[in-house]
């Protein structure tokens, strides 16, 4: 089949029925529950634990940031610690990680918080938005695994699953793209998002790889999925 843009695309997907969408998010669901990766920041719904490690976890590994983050929360158990804090004692602790130009925004965005939100942590998008080193991914995550917000995980793994299943090719920038955005919205469970995020993001590393082949044999939404098929729609920029 010829690539054909996204607007174009005739052929009818497995997931265009709302019956068939509850089937995936179940079957999804029920696959993440038995394969949850618990990290120290899964466990909890405290936006402030949940904000530091998104912010430790850009560009960086998991393995690298586990031990960091738990030291981190001994020696500051809530925002109003790093307000209080000298820049040279949060340096110290998060120099492993590197990014330095990260642990200048995470005092500077403290800061904010306290002054400007009396050391609540905002639940509106906007107003994480306007924090120092909180860029979209960043505030989702927030919003969707400590209040439960539907708010879509889109990064280079959730993007390549939902290439993947809709047949899109897709890029490093994709994860910017409308459409793309658009089909993250509609895949998302309204009831359990968290849980639904949390899988997509298990599945990315545990079945639908992006260096080696992915283990379409044992994925849970297989069925739903076009990968490798005839059909390759190009989502338009």
């Amino acid at each position: 089949m010829p690539t054909q843009s996204f607007a174009e695309r005739i052929e009818p997907h497995p997931l265009d029925q709302e019956f068939a969408l509850d089937q995936f998010r179940n079957k999804l669901l029920a696959w993440g529950k038995l394969n949850f990766q618990s990290f120290p920041w899964r466990v909890t719904h405290d936006p402030y634990a949940i904000l530091m490690a998104e912010i430790m976890l850009h560009r960086t590994q998991v393995k690298q940031v586990v031990r960091v983050y738990i030291e981190f929360l001994k020696k500051y158990p809530d925002i109003t610690r790093i307000h209080d804090a000298s820049d040279d004692s949060v340096k110290e602790l998060l120099a492993s990680l590197g990014l330095h130009w990260r642990i200048s925004l995470i005092k500077e965005m403290a800061d904010q918080i306290c002054n400007k939100f009396g050391s609540i942590i905002p639940q509106e998008r906007e107003l994480l938005l306007s924090l120092p080193g909180i860029n979209d991914y960043i505030a989702s995550a927030v919003r969707c695994f400590a209040w439960n917000y539907p708010d879509p995980i889109i990064d280079t793994n959730t993007v390549r699953i939902i290439g993947r299943v809709f047949g899109v090719k897709t890029k490093d920038s994709s994860r910017r793209n409308r459409g793309i955005c658009l089909l993250s919205e509609k895949l998302i469970d309204q009831q359990d998002p968290a849980k639904f995020n949390y899988a997509l993001l298990d599945l990315a590393h545990l079945k639908c790889h992006k260096r080696v082949e992915p283990e379409c044999a044992t994925c849970p939404v297989r069925s739903y999925c076009v990968y490798g098929g005839s059909m390759n729609i190009d989502i338009e920029e």
